[in-house]
């Protein structure tokens, strides 16, 4: 039940009734109107901008057109208890108590599908995130987006929209046979006591390498480790094979599971780059052609030569981009259109992929072969993962993945765990800087969001527990017949925003606003139950018994935090 959207629809039924009258104009389509939260101060439950919206079609100020539409929003609706209007032209309403009553009783008898927008249209989605380089480990770089693309895809489905969940295995260039290499010295270090030729800045040094070798080792095939040459094709396999392992327990831990891993080797090997070129040939956004030398060259120092290019300026690109080296293999990019295209034709609705802080000059141009491979805008949807700042002791960490002394997924989890990583890099939007201090996290007060929001649930439990009530069980009322207080209500008017955060997560992608409010409602119902501190008749428990009224209460209240846990990937615990 999402009573802003319920009351959007009946304000637009009642400008259609006015209208028909003949008493208001109204324009072609009624964009721009809301409901809203009012700002507490002004004690009521909804506020509506209608009036505003409709001033200037009907040459009147939003003062008066408010007060012909406030009176007729009362006429049609028992259940206000008043409406006032403020400058510059709001309507705010307040609803009488039983508006709640009736609220609990609908969301309790509906738990399982309170929050979904059951009017929305249903897409197919392919989300891909992560996509590191299968050379190692998963650092707490990777660690941001990895729970960005996985919580967006858990919103996506909990709005019943088809998600896969997709990792590009970026197995095919150099940094392959780099990584080769670094498997390859290291075997040739345990077996023939030679010394890893650390002055290589090509290489991996990182003690991960060291055991990858050994594990290839152990598999007791038949190698001979002398020539790199003649086993490299098959020693390709194994490294990568090791690094899939490891990056795939790293996204284990973290509480994140892929749908699908698709390789660029194959795609290579398939010939799709070439296919995407000849399609984009046939459209004519394809060229030979110079490109300038980028503002951070030196233009003494820079060639131009010539080179097949996308016409990416077509599509609102600064400039067109290399599909081509000068010594005639295909570059980055053009593998990654030649990705995208074979994404487009497994007929998903909208490709999402979840980029680092390091690609956001990449975005334009990904999306601008979208657009030419598909037709359409907005096809392809990008969301940045900004950086994140590690800190201990208020001092901070760093990391280096060429030197292998960066910080890991398994040391992050080690430290912390897997709900505070999950939870403390969600807090935030996407787009800005995260300082994750290893400090805060573990504190046990209002100043750690997961704590507080945990706590909530595990204070719930204990009054259940109390009454050897199962918490997880439905609860079978007979009556809705309760009034509940205003500090009650209080709550009942933040658990009713939960439909309206789930669809704006959904909407904008935007998985932050859901720890925020779950915060928001620990936050107020932590106040409600210090209440009963002071004044008996507030507490849950009286004389052994809880009344019908209470317990559905925290039902409600509880159902609404398990839910938006399990978006976010994180545990309830019963106790503290």
């Amino acid at each position: 039940m999402n009573i802003f959207e319920n009351y959007l629809d009946k304000i637009n039924k009642i400008l259609l009734d006015i209208s028909n009258k003949g008493d208001l104009i109204l324009p072609d389509k009624l964009d721009g109107i809301t409901t809203e939260t009012p700002p507490l101060k002004f004690n009521s439950d909804i506020s509506t901008n209608v009036a505003m919206v409709l001033s200037k079609v009907n040459k009147k100020p939003p003062m008066d057109l408010a007060n012909i539409l406030a009176e007729a929003i009362k006429k049609n609706d028992n259940l206000i208890e008043k409406i006032s209007i403020l400058k510059p032209g709001f309507i705010n309403i307040k609803f009488k108590a039983i508006f709640w009553t009736n609220f609990i009783e609908e969301i309790a008898k509906n738990s399982k599908t309170f929050g979904i927008n059951t009017k929305e249209k249903k897409n197919n989605y392919l989300v891909e995130f992560v996509s590191a380089n299968p050379t190692g480990p998963l650092h707490v770089g990777h660690c941001r987006g990895a729970i960005l693309g996985d919580v967006i895809a858990n919103i996506l489905l909990f709005n019943k929209h088809k998600v896969t969940k997709e990792y590009y295995v970026n197995d095919y260039g150099n940094q392959i046979i780099n990584f080769t290499k670094s498997v390859y010295f290291r075997i040739r270090e345990i077996i023939y006591n030679e010394t890893f030729p650390k002055d290589n800045d090509d290489l991996y040094p990182g003690d991960y390498i060291i055991d990858f070798a050994k594990n290839i080792i152990n598999l007791k095939k038949k190698i001979d480790f002398t020539d790199f040459e003649k086993i490299s094709k098959e020693l390709t396999i194994l490294s990568i094979e090791e690094a899939l392992k490891l990056i795939k327990n790293n996204l284990n831990i973290l509480g994140i599971n892929h749908d699908n891993f698709f390789s660029e080797k194959k795609l290579v090997k398939n010939n799709e780059v070439e296919k995407v070129i000849d399609f984009l040939q046939k459209k004519k956004f394809v060229y030979k052609g110079k490109i300038e030398a980028p503002a951070s060259e030196d233009n003494n120092e820079w060639i131009e030569r010539e080179q097949l290019l996308f016409k990416s300026t077509d599509f609102g690109d600064d400039k067109d981009r290399a599909l081509q080296k000068s010594d005639g293999s295909w570059t980055y990019f053009a593998s990654d259109v030649a990705y995208h295209k074979n994404k487009l034709d497994r007929n998903f609705d909208y490709l999402i992929n979840i980029l680092g802080a390091d690609h956001s000059g990449y975005i334009k141009r990904i999306s601008s072969s979208v657009e030419a491979l598909s037709g359409k805008k907005n096809k392809l949807i990008c969301k940045i993962s900004q950086l994140v700042k590690l800190l201990k002791d208020k001092k901070p960490f760093k990391m280096s993945k060429r030197k292998g002394d960066y910080i890991t997924v398994d040391d992050l989890i080690k430290e912390v765990g897997k709900d505070a990583t999950r939870f403390i890099m969600l807090n935030r939007s996407s787009d800005v800087q995260l300082d994750f201090d290893f400090d805060a996290v573990k504190e046990k007060s209002k100043d750690n969001p997961l704590y507080y929001v945990q706590y909530c649930y595990a204070r719930i439990s204990s009054v259940f527990r109390h009454l050897n009530k199962d918490l997880n069980l439905d609860i079978k009322i007979n009556s809705f017949k309760f009034e509940y207080s205003e500090d009650e209500i209080k709550i009942l008017k933040k658990i009713s925003e939960w439909p309206k955060c789930i669809d704006i997560s959904c909407t904008k992608l935007e998985p932050h606003r859901i720890p925020v409010f779950l915060y928001e409602l620990a936050s107020e119902f932590h106040s409600y139950w210090n209440l009963g501190k002071e004044n008996p008749q507030k507490r849950f428990i009286n004389d052994e018994k809880i009344s019908d009224e209470k317990l559905i209460f925290l039902k409600v209240i509880s159902n609404v935090i398990k839910s938006g846990m399990q978006i976010i990937g994180v545990d309830t615990p019963n106790k503290m």
